[in-house]
């Protein structure tokens, strides 16, 4: 059956800073309290959507989070009117005012874990959010994500999105920056390697194997549609807190760092074509700094294969020398540097969901990415975002009306109806 992998990428939401809130994340703790762009930020997540479109994939859209967030603060105690709540949470914890501002639902990869039809038991598309327990600003998503997912895959014939794992760490999801499926076609049964994490000595794994284990129990796949593989933690403790930062496949290819899992695996996966790259060849902090493997693996409308990589890897010398071996015929660079320098590369950026015919025309057209709809989105950022934002500037009671505006404006573009608590 015919099937087509679409890129629901994260627009970048109007708070976007750098409150160096992800502990293992070294990009993150780098740029703590450096001055954002949130405007270039959403311009750059945008004009990526639109390379990809014109290179002939399917695209689409998920829509930012409200931020900063008052009812988490409102949860934790705080009283009185919005404005109030902000000035307060601004004197009392500055850190907690920029969890609940932070913008990091744009990270569309941790969004969800998604299997297509052509694996499950019941022929549906499953999906689950991510409970994004191990961080408290990314833990406050789930909710929403939620919500905006039921919005976009309502029709219970082909879609199931699943409640968010409960909220503990001993079921710790991240979603699909630990998940990788490969198989022959889109639309035929594959294989999906779920990545957890144990063992590191410097920073926390985030991914638990019970959480993935559970994941695949719901989604209704058989022992040969998933595997279960440990990640390394040598690759954590170098700052590859999710598995997307060392490993990529699309269908029948994987593009891994030799250092991604405790075994290596690839050498069980028939019918696969490995590129494995050597540490010698591109250390792992290299690979880190570059992104090389948060690149967007995906196959043309020629069947032919390219990578979407950071321009970061074009700057790179080893990461530069090692593209330019010719393992794939096709390597486009894009500028994400805002997204980059807060940890999260092109594939950060989106989440891939894997749709028959049917179920394309059954998902919500209003977030599919189109000429019109790239020129609405352009013309939305341009009136809404801000050119510059510092973590001080989060104390502004204006920010918070500003980004209401905006997100109540764009639930009118994408005509996806009242997905945030200030709508409703």
């Amino acid at each position: 059956m015919a099937a087509y992998e679409i890129n629901f990428d994260g627009i970048v939401g109007p708070t976007h800073h750098y409150g160096g809130l992800s502990y293992g994340n070294v990009a993150s703790m780098r740029n703590k309290k450096s001055v954002s762009h949130p405007k270039q930020a959403a311009l750059q997540g945008l004009a990526k959507m639109k390379f990809m479109a014109d290179l002939g994939l399917r695209q689409a859209v998920l829509p930012p989070h409200e931020r900063p967030h008052v009812p988490t603060l409102r949860r934790l105690g705080y009283r009185g009117n919005d404005a109030a709540i902000i000035e307060k949470v601004a004197k009392d914890d500055p850190w907690l005012l920029s969890a609940v501002s932070n913008a990091s639902a744009m990270w569309a990869a941790n969004a969800a874990t998604v299997s297509p039809s052509a694996d499950t038991a019941d022929g549906r598309v499953h999906l689950t959010p991510a409970n994004l327990v191990t961080q408290f600003h990314r833990s406050i998503e789930a909710e929403t994500t939620t919500a905006i997912l039921r919005g976009i895959f309502a029709d219970e014939k082909h879609f199931i999105v699943h409640d968010p794992l409960p909220a503990s760490s001993a079921l710790a999801d991240e979603g699909a920056a630990n998940h990788t499926r490969l198989c022959k076609q889109y639309g035929d049964a594959g294989v999906e390697l779920f990545t957890y994490g144990g063992g590191p000595t410097t920073f926390p794994a985030r991914q638990a194997q019970r959480a993935s284990e559970m994941i695949a129990r719901m989604h209704g796949l058989s022992s040969g549609r998933a595997r279960f593989v440990q990640q390394n933690p040598a690759a954590i403790d170098a700052g590859a807190f999710h598995n997307d930062v060392v490993a990529v496949g699309n269908r029948n290819v994987l593009f891994v760092h030799e250092k991604a899992w405790v075994e290596p695996i690839w050498n069980d996966l028939p019918d696969v074509k490995t590129i494995r790259v050597s540490d010698a060849d591109v250390p792992l902090a290299d690979a880190i700094a570059s992104y090389l493997f948060n690149s967007q693996l995906v196959t043309l409308p020629s069947g032919e294969d390219a990578l979407i990589a950071p321009i970061e890897c074009r700057e790179n010398s080893r990461v530069a020398t090692f593209l330019a071996r010719g393992d794939f015929k096709h390597v486009h660079f894009v500028d994400v540097r805002q997204s980059m320098r807060n940890g999260g590369g092109p594939a950060c950026l989106r989440l891939r969901v894997v749709l028959t015919d049917a179920e394309l025309a059954a998902t919500h057209p209003g977030v599919i990415f189109t000429d019109a709809l790239f020129a609405s989105l352009q013309q939305w950022i341009e009136k809404h975002y801000r050119d510059e934002l510092s973590p001080d500037d989060l104390a502004d009671p204006k920010l918070l009306a500003e980004g209401r505006a905006a997100l109540d404006e764009l639930t009118g573009i994408l005509r996806l109806g009242s997905v945030y608590d200030f709508q409703r």
